[in-house]
C-alpha cells in the first residue's frame, strides 16, 4: 500500500488530536517533525517515536525523508511556511484557517499551482460523513430560508487574558482571536452549501489586546435566503445548528464536529393527528473513526491521485470564506500587523 509521509510542524495539543485520527489512516506515516526547540521535539518525536527531529523548518522541507507536511503553528505564520514546504515540492495540509487574510490565501494558491503540489485546509468538519449525508440530502428541506449557526465556548485561555498575560489566542500579532479561531467553523460550511453571500452586517465586541472576543454576523443571499452565525470565545453555548427550509428543518448538533444530524418535515396544518408533535428523522452518519481522521483520509487520497486539491475543502472555498472574515474585520475593527505585509 502505497504511504505518505508527513512531517508535523508545531507539538501543541491540535497536533495531537489531528494524530489521534490520522493513525487511523493506514496510508499515514509520521516521520518528521520540527519544533522552534530542539527538547520539544525530541519531546514529541519520542512520544510517538518519529524518527527525524529538525529546528529548522528549511531543512526539513529539504528533506527526503517527507512527501507532506501538516502545519499547526499560529495563523501569522501558516502562509509563509506553508510556501516554503511548497516550494520545496512538500504537499501541504494546514490548519484553519488557511491564512491571515485572502491576499496570504490567494499567495498560497499561487504557490501550489506553481509548484504542483496539493494544498488543503484542515476544516475537518466538512468532511465528515455527516456533512457529506447533509449536502447529499439538503434538498428534501426544501427552498431553504435560513441557515443559523452557534459556536461559542470559552477559552481555556481567557481567564489567564484577563489577569494580563499575552496569550496567542487574544493576540493579533498573531492574526487570532473569536471569529479566526471558531467563527470559521460557522461560516466555511454556509460557503461550501450556498457559496459566497451578496450582504454582510457584523458586530462584535473587542478586547483590550484588539482582538474579538465574540462576533455576530447576519447574511443575504440574492435569492431571498437569510444567514446568521454567532461565535465567542468570552461565552459557552449549547445551541445546535439549523438549516430551514420550507418543507423541513435540519439540526446539526455541532458545527465544528457535526457527529448528529436530525431532520425534522414541515407538518402540514390539515395533518391534525401529527399537529403539535415532533416527527424527527434521525440523520446521523455512524462512524468508528475520529473525526480527525477525515481530513487527513480526504489529503491523502488527494496526494495520491495526484489532485491538487479537494472539491469540498476547496481553495476557493477557503479564499470566499477569508473574504468573509475580512470584511468582518473590517467591520468590526480588528487589524492584524500581517494585513500590512
Amino acid at each position: 500500500m502505497e504511504k505518505v509521509r508527513f512531517g508535523v510542524v508545531g507539538t501543541n495539543f491540535i497536533t495531537d488530536w489531528m494524530l489521534a485520527g490520522a493513525v487511523q489512516d493506514s496510508r499515514f506515516e509520521l516521520a518528521a517533525v520540527c519544533s522552534r526547540t530542539k527538547e520539544r521535539a525530541e519531546a514529541f518525536a519520542a512520544r510517538y517515536d518519529i524518527p527525524h527531529i529538525f529546528t529548522s523548518l528549511a531543512e526539513m522541507a529539504e528533506s527526503d525523508a517527507i512527501d507532506a507536511v501538516y502545519i499547526a503553528t499560529p495563523n501569522f505564520r501558516h502562509a509563509d511556511q506553508s510556501i516554503l514546504c511548497m516550494s520545496k515540492g512538500k504537499h501541504v495540509l494546514c490548519e484553519k484557517p488557511l491564512a491571515s487574510n485572502a491576499a496570504e490565501v490567494r499567495l498560497m494558491a499561487e504557490a501550489a499551482e506553481k509548484y504542483g503540489v496539493t494544498l488543503m485546509e484542515a476544516m475537518k468538519s466538512t468532511l465528515t460523513p455527516n456533512f457529506r449525508k447533509l449536502a447529499e440530502n439538503i434538498g428534501k428541506a426544501g427552498k431553504i430560508r435560513r441557515y443559523s449557526s452557534t459556536y461559542c465556548q470559552y477559552s481555556s485561555r481567557y481567564d489567564s487574558f484577563k489577569s494580563g498575560n499575552r496569550v496567542n489566542t487574544f493576540d493579533p500579532a498573531c492574526s487570532n482571536g473569536s471569529v479566526m479561531d471558531i467563527g470559521v467553523y460557522t461560516i466555511y460550511p454556509m460557503v461550501v452549501l450556498f457559496g459566497a453571500p451578496d450582504r454582510i452586517r457584523a458586530s462584535a465586541t473587542l478586547l483590550s489586546s484588539g482582538t474579538d472576543g465574540q462576533g455576530s454576523v447576519i447574511f443575504g443571499y440574492a435569492d431571498g435566503m437569510e444567514a446568521s452565525v454567532a461565535y465567542s470565545k468570552i461565552s459557552d453555548s449549547y445551541l445546535p445548528s439549523e438549516i430551514q427550509g420550507e418543507d423541513g428543518t435540519i439540526i446539526i448538533d455541532h458545527i465544528s464536529r457535526m457527529k448528529h444530524l436530525s431532520f425534522i418535515p414541515r407538518v402540514t396544518s390539515g395533518d391534525a393527528d401529527r399537529r403539535g408533535e415532533t416527527h424527527q428523522e434521525d440523520w446521523t452518519v455512524l462512524s468508528d473513526k475520529d473525526v480527525y481522521y477525515h481530513e487527513v483520509s480526504e489529503f491523502i487520497s488527494l496526494v495520491l491521485a495526484g489532485k491538487r486539491e479537494s472539491e469540498t475543502n476547496s481553495l476557493r472555498n477557503s479564499l470566499l470564506t477569508m473574504e468573509i472574515v475580512d470584511e468582518i474585520r473590517r467591520q468590526t475593527g480588528v487589524v492584524f500587523p500581517a494585513d500590512g505585509r
